[in-house]
């Protein structure tokens, strides 16, 4: 009897490792996916992100399924002492996800960890002038996004924002909306939009919009939105992505243009349910 190719069965066991590779993670979701969402965690939702209760059905569904996505593949680190549960865990991928309905898009796929704090946390910032002197600072922040797969919040304000969801301030949307921008391997508040047609319109429309802020900031005049936004693109990305879904009405009525672009972006009309 002949013996076996020796390379061909080690082609076939690299074959089939890197199948398993490739397969694995898909089955792993889909039976995830399968389960029902846990009544515990609609709880929390209900709770600590009270517009899910008046979103319409289908949108409730795509954001739990979306929440179960994320919780399966990002993990969650506690920073200066705080604990991670399911009420954290559930409450910030709210934050998330509300950001991807009714898209095609991966659930952040270049996120990995989320970093989470109690309150408020300071971080030091070496800083160097025009002499080439190095100065360090020290600044407290709500939340950070960073370009290598971690996002860093403040479970304070995060639960405090989502409770009160109508005042245009949000450190989870703010965060999770610059992730969004990170997909394009520039943080530029330019996020990924398809078709060229698109970027020339929306580059339009937010540079004009940027600039007004801007004017605004610097005559001291009062703003819907706010005037952090007026430091840097993608800092304005982020702070109407905040605007857009916790003050729908204000920002159509005050800015058409700038409403239209982020409808036409995130798919959905937050006047509908807030």
């Amino acid at each position: 009897m002949p013996m076996p190719d020796l390379s061909l069965l080690l082609l076939l066991a690299i074959i089939l490792a890197g199948l398993t590779f490739i397969l694995l993670p898909w089955y792993r979701l889909r039976k995830v996916l399968q389960q029902p969402f846990p009544e515990h965690w609609r709880r929390i939702l209900a709770h600590n992100f009270p517009v899910y209760r008046r979103m319409p059905t289908d949108l409730q569904m795509q954001l739990k399924k979306l929440i179960q996505r994320f919780l399966h593949e990002k993990e969650f680190l506690g920073c200066a002492g705080q604990a991670i549960d399911d009420e954290v865990r559930v409450t910030i991928a709210a934050s998330a996800c509300i950001l991807l309905l009714n898209r095609r898009t991966s659930v952040y796929a270049g996120l990995r960890y989320i970093l989470v704090y109690p309150e408020a946390f300071v971080v030091e910032r070496e800083q160097v002038d025009g002499s080439g002197l190095h100065a360090g600072s020290r600044r407290g922040l709500l939340g950070e996004s960073w370009s290598n797969g971690k996002v860093i919040l403040s479970w304070a304000d995060v639960r405090f924002g989502n409770r009160i969801f109508n005042d245009g301030q949000n450190v989870g949307l703010h965060e999770f909306a610059h992730q969004l921008d990170h997909e394009t391997g520039a943080t530029t508040g330019v996020p990924l939009l398809g078709k060229s047609s698109r970027y020339r319109r929306w580059a339009r429309v937010m540079t004009r919009e940027f600039e007004t802020l801007q004017r605004a900031a610097f005559n001291g005049d009062p703003t819907l939105l706010s005037q952090y936004g007026a430091t840097e693109p993608a800092e304005f990305f982020a702070v109407v992505t905040e605007v857009f879904f916790e003050q729908p009405r204000e920002l159509a009525e005050q800015h058409p243009a700038l409403f239209g672009e982020l409808g036409q972006y995130y798919r959905v009309d937050p006047r509908e349910w807030i």
